[in-house]
């Protein structure tokens, strides 16, 4: 079984915001999927697929992104999923939109979603994924990440969050290093 995560902010308003990359790439895989993310469990709202054979779970914890963690660790100890069979798709000022980023662990980077994440399971050992929304140079990124795409961002966007769930399903089928291979460029 695999986990796949998606932080962001719960509520209309932040819907289509930088910060809810993550969720939206958790609707695209679900539409790959054939599935919806609507059960309420674990703090957060859950689907269900099959990939390959796998069983996969999607998860959009509705915490708020500061406290994501908590969603992921109750989904953890209920599903029995080891951490490194969860990837945790998140938002990520570094990259241009248009880009993303796999890594197989690491530290959270300044994302406060990711760093909720480490701390409730205690371990930075688990695979995520970073989709770009620009913004590094930005003097109030906190602000900056709650705001929505830009009209010209789009395209690429919509590119991006189309590869991240193609990534998604190849590391479940293929696992981390695979879908970084063909995604990190």
């Amino acid at each position: 079984m695999k986990l796949i995560v998606g932080l962001g902010n719960p509520g209309f308003g932040y819907r289509k915001t930088r910060h809810n990359a993550g969720f939206m790439v958790i609707d695209r895989l679900a539409d790959r999927l054939g599935t919806k993310v609507g059960q309420k469990a674990y703090r957060g709202l859950v689907g269900r697929g099959v990939e390959a054979g796998e069983q996969v779970v999607l998860l959009k914890p509705m915490t708020m992104m500061n406290l994501s963690g908590i969603s992921v660790d109750l989904a953890l100890e209920d599903l029995g999923v080891d951490p490194v069979d969860t990837l945790v798709v998140y938002d990520e000022v570094q990259l241009d939109p248009g880009q993303i980023r796999l890594r197989p662990k690491g530290s959270h980077g300044g994302h406060n979603g990711a760093a909720s994440v480490i701390r409730e399971i205690g371990s930075q050992a688990f695979p995520r994924l970073r989709v770009g929304v620009g913004g590094a140079d930005k003097p109030d990124r906190a602000t900056y990440v709650l705001k929505n795409f830009g009209r010209s961002e789009w395209p690429k966007v919509e590119e991006a969050l189309d590869d991240a769930a193609d990534a998604c399903l190849l590391f479940v089928r293929e696992g981390i290093e695979a879908a970084m291979n063909r995604y990190n460029k």
